[in-house]
Parts: structure tokens; sequence; C-alpha cells
């Protein structure tokens, strides 16, 4: 069957009523595919679900549902992601309540060696915007992509901050990748994509109501390594994606705030519950992700495998900090574009370094 085949056929499997996330994934799983569910639904028993009156006519429809959500795809250079395929995030895919189908737009690497989410209040302040700023930093001097929920408020402000700082830069929105809300972030949700971009579970024409943000929340949760809640009321959106990071057994991180400062109630609960570390500086992250530790072995690990020229070592390092595009390597490593060029070449052929699209430039190891 051809790849487009089974992404159609399985977004039609969430298109059939009572067929939720968790409801999806145990059909394919126990059938193989979402084709195979199709074939054989009338034999299939699912409590909830009426799945023996599902008509023809109905399969139909749902197929052509699909199909329109296909074109609008091609149309708009969104790639998808399918459960059953080896090319889903590993994170998520750990997750019981992951979505069968997956929607990207941008150029995304969901399977990046260290993903950290950072969330907090639409109402951010000076002080939780300023927090904002250095964890963000702390993370892209540690190599790290960044995930948030777009919103106003602390998401914009780490997705801006991300952006400066040249780091992948992911939005997980909660409506479909035919518009973005807020509207007030167009501009810079297309700035994302050059390195990161926009991520849903939700088709194309999906408004984004109130019931669609704590579904959103589960894949900030869910494609991360760790969450960090900066700013957030006692019954904020922020503390359900803490919440779900927990369920999940991901690292919880809270900035703490002043007595009194209802935007800090929420960190200052998880810290109180014991469902989430503080953090006291962003150096503490460091700490206690054990990235210092892991940096350390990779550099003795590669000054043993790999025989690096002076030049080419310059090269792994400043890739290693941070993955980078030719322009700014070549600069910053005092080289020609040409003979950086030239070197990053060698690298790849070695498996050292892989490259992506827009000239960038990532370590492997």
């Amino acid at each position: 069957m051809h790849a487009d085949d089974e992404i159609q056929a399985t977004i039609a499997l969430t298109l059939v009523p009572g067929i939720g996330s968790i409801t999806a994934r145990r059909i394919i799983q126990q059938l193989g595919s979402a084709s195979r569910f199709f074939q054989e639904c009338r034999k299939i028993r699912i409590p909830g679900v009426r799945l023996g009156d599902l008509q023809q006519g109905e399969i139909k429809t749902y197929f052509r549902r699909a199909e329109e959500e296909i074109r609008f795809m091609e149309r708009n250079d969104i790639q998808a992601a399918i459960i059953s395929h080896p090319s889903y995030p590993s994170r998520l895919k750990m997750c019981e309540d992951a979505p069968a189908v997956l929607f990207a737009r941008g150029n995304l690497e969901l399977n990046a060696s260290r993903m950290i989410a950072v969330v907090g209040t639409r109402n951010s302040t000076v002080y939780g915007q300023r927090c904002c700023e250095e964890v963000v930093e702390e993370l892209s001097r540690n190599g790290c992509s960044l995930i948030s929920g777009l919103a106003y408020g602390i998401d914009s402000h780490a997705h801006r901050t991300a952006q400066q700082l040249g780091m992948q830069n992911i939005g997980v929105v909660a409506h479909g990748l035919d518009r973005v809300y807020p509207s007030t972030n167009a501009a810079l949700a297309k700035k994302m994509e050059s390195r990161g971009g926009l991520v849903s579970d939700f088709p194309s024409g999906t408004r984004p109501d109130r019931e669609n943000f704590p579904k959103r929340n589960r894949i900030v949760a869910g494609l991360a390594d760790a969450v960090i809640v900066i700013e957030a009321s006692d019954t904020g959106g922020a503390l359900i994606t803490a919440e779900l990071a927990n369920s999940y057994n991901r690292d919880v991180f809270a900035v703490p705030g002043s007595w009194g400062n209802d935007f800090s109630a929420g960190c200052n609960k998880l810290v109180k519950n014991n469902k989430a570390a503080i953090l006291t500086s962003p150096a503490d992250l460091s700490w206690y992700l054990n990235w210092n530790q892991q940096d350390a072995s990779k550099t003795i690990q590669t000054q043993l495998v790999f025989d690096f020229s002076p030049e080419e070592e310059v090269l792994v390092r400043l890739i290693q900090a941070k993955t980078d595009d030719l322009d700014n390597l070549s600069i910053l490593a005092g080289l020609t574009i040409s003979k950086a060029s030239a070197l990053l070449l060698n690298l790849e052929f070695r498996g050292v370094v892989k490259s992506l699209p827009g000239k960038l430039y990532q370590l492997l190891f």
C-alpha cells in the first residue's frame, strides 16, 4: 500500500465518531494498519463505538474528507506523521494518548536530542519575561529545541527569544494549520518555519475552541524531555501541561515567585506539592538534567573515536553548542565559505554531522 493511502486511512479513522486518540492507537496496534480497520470494521467490537452500524456511505464520506486534507497538505507544504510509521516522534509515541496523526509545517526535527517545553501565563509580568529570556538563553547554550504553545504571554515571549537565538522553535497549536491563533503571532509563526514551525493534531478547518487547548497541551508535554513553568495561576493551562508532563514521567520545573502574586501561585503550588523542581537560576537546569556530565562524556568519546584537524574541531565545537548554518559557522570559525563547506562535507561523510534544510548543520552524537 502506498504511504499516502495509509495516511488517508489514518486521517479517516480519526474522523469516525467515538474513536479518540487512545482507541485509534489501540485499533492500529491490534490490526497493523488503519486501512485494515475499514476492511474489517463490521467484525470489530469496541466498547462505546457502534461500528456495526457504520455504513459504506459514511466510510466514503470520511475518506473524501481525508483526501481533502491531503490535498490541503500538498498545497501548503504540510507533512503528516502517523503513529504506525517509524518517523513519528519517539517521545510522543511513548504517551498512551498520543494522536494517531500529527500535522507539521516548517523545517522540524521532532526527534532532536534535547527538547524542552516552556509554558506560562498569558498575562506575563516583567519579572516573568526576564526569567523566560534567561531560561531560553540557557536552553540555547545547551543545544536544546524549544517547544511552546504560541499563546499570548510567556509562550510568545519564549518563541520570540528562541527565534532571536536561532534555536529550533516549535509551536504546538490548538487548531488546524490553515490559520494562526492568536493572529498577532502570524508573522512570528512564519519566521519559525525556517528552523522549526507549527505542529497540530487537528485537521484544517478546526477552530481554536476552548476544549482544544487541553488536547494541545498533551502534545507540548509529550514532545518534550522536560517542561518549565514560568508564571502561572493556580488554575491555568500551564498547570494542565505540568500535570500531563508528570503523568508522562517527564521532568517538570517551576520558577518561583513572591507571595500574593496571582501569576506565581501556580508555580509555587507545583513546588509545594512536589510536582515540580524549583529553579533558582537557569543554571539549575544543567545540574538537574545532567547536561554538563553528558557533554563532558561526549567530548571524551569524540576525541577517542574521531581524529579531527584543528579546523574540524572548531566546527564540531561550534555545532555542539548550537545547530547552525554554513554562513554563520564560517564566520565564527574564521574560514571561507568554500573551506567550511568542504570540511563540513567531509564531516558529514564520516557520520559526525548532518545537513538540514536551510544550510543548517547538526551534530549526530
